[in-house]
């Protein structure tokens, strides 16, 4: 056999076999997980639902983690699903991935693991619901319910198909964030007595009840416009809801609360132990700041809603008051500040401590995915996502009807207030509902 010449050895093969031979497969050392390249066996296979701007962004994140495979998108707009496929294409360095407008038919795909949604408001529990009904864990934009009721079904539908889902408030895996809230949950602070949380001052809570004038609506290939409504009320079709111009009116957002809120509430909530729960008295104060919106919760701490910059300076700032003294922080791009120097010192350590305590990575979408093959909870798992986004609602409400209510967390109602109950959900359009 060593005698033998490689030509000669195929040939004598082939002859013995008519002329034909199975020669071995050249399997690529990344099919294999070598060179760096994460096993296929190994990956998330990951699709998006409704990817616009913010969507976008996220999307951004996720691609380069070495264990994902992003292999669809859906949208109701052609224009949003091809500039989808362009990003992902570019990433993978092939053509690949699938566009769909038909949200029943992309769910229907039984590879696809996990989604990221990032629609507008309207459809992100619904669609989350939809998700994990289909098998999907499911990584949800915010806010990431429209109504209190929403967000129980939310946490509901997850404890019962057993799935993965994380809110996109990617603050609570933040480092300056993360030292603030284990800062007040520390006691290095004394007992917080008060907790600050920013609201959007860009908006009001109050939003628009009409709608905008009829357009000729595009072929549904263009934009599927029964699709993009989802669940809301039948409106005439115009271009500018789809650009974005939905924010404002009631059929489509949570508000300016709900917008920032979404964010604040959660990381505020945290710091106080709160994430299980909700406030239970709502103060209305007609205050054009906006910071005369005072929740307080069952175990008498305050949180004030601002809109100003006065107790940070930044956006979707968050601070805790005690009586050893304030810490805040209102972007993740630099450190926090404090009432004294002192209490910044030990910074780095108490990250680190909260990651090896936690085996948290500072990277939320990390830690989405590295949940989703533990089955562990998310830090912004279903409860939380309901407990803060119920505050918020219940601030909304309040807004809404200017004046002070009760809430009760456990019975998620209103105490003796049959007109806020009512606002507690949504009527929801055929076929389009929980």
């Amino acid at each position: 056999m060593n005698a033998l010449s490689r030509r000669k050895f195929l040939k004598g093969t082939l002859a013995a076999a008519g002329g034909a031979v199975a020669l071995p497969t050249l399997i690529p050392a990344s099919a294999l997980g070598r060179d760096g390249a994460v096993a296929p066996n190994s990956r998330i296979v990951l699709g998006g639902l409704g990817i616009g701007g913010r969507g976008g962004g996220v999307l951004g994140w996720m691609l380069p983690e070495p264990d994902i495979q992003f292999v669809a998108i859906c949208d109701a707009k052609k224009s949003a699903r091809v500039r989808v496929k362009k990003m992902a294409d570019a990433h993978n360095r092939n053509t690949d991935c699938a566009m769909y407008s038909d949200m029943h038919e992309f769910l229907a795909r039984p590879e696809i693991d996990a989604l990221l949604i990032a629609t507008g408001d309207r459809w992100h529990a619904l669609a989350s619901i939809m998700a994990m009904r289909a098998g999907k864990d499911v990584y949800s934009e915010k806010p990431s319910s429209m109504t209190i009721a929403e967000g129980r079904a939310v946490v509901d539908t997850a404890k019962r198909y057993g799935r993965v889902y994380q809110t996109g408030v990617q603050r609570l895996s933040e480092a300056t964030f993360v030292f603030c809230i284990e800062m007040a949950l520390s006691g290095r602070l004394g007992k917080v007595h008060t907790t600050y949380a920013h609201i959007a001052p860009w908006d009001a809570a109050e939003m628009r009840y009409d709608w905008l004038a009829a357009q000729p609506e595009p072929g549904p290939d263009e934009v599927n416009w029964d699709q993009w409504l989802g669940p809301c009320p039948w409106r005439p079709y115009n271009e500018s809801y789809v650009g974005g111009g939905w924010r404002g009116f009631y059929d489509f957002h949570t508000s300016c609360i709900g917008e920032w809120g979404a964010h604040t509430f959660a990381q505020a909530q945290a710091g106080i132990n709160a994430l299980d729960t909700s406030a239970v008295h709502y103060g209305y104060v007609n205050n054009p700041t906006g910071d005369g919106m005072v929740a307080t919760f069952a175990n008498g701490t305050k949180m004030v809603l601002s809109r100003g910059d006065q107790y940070w300076h930044g956006s979707c700032g968050m601070r805790f008051d005690g009586p050893e003294g304030w810490v805040s922080s209102a972007d993740g791009y630099r450190r926090p500040e404090a009432s004294s120097p002192k209490l910044l010192a030990d910074y780095d350590k108490i990250v680190r401590d909260y990651q090896t305590r936690t085996q948290r990575p500072m990277n939320h979408v990390r830690n989405y995915f590295d949940c989703v093959k533990s089955r562990q909870l998310t830090v912004a798992n279903p409860e939380v996502m309901h407990r803060s986004m119920s505050t918020v609602h219940a601030a909304n409400i309040c807004m809404w009807l200017k004046r002070d209510m009760r809430y009760d967390p456990v019975k998620e109602e209103f105490i003796n207030d049959p007109e806020a109950n009512r606002l507690r959900t949504r009527a929801m359009r055929e076929p389009w509902r929980i």
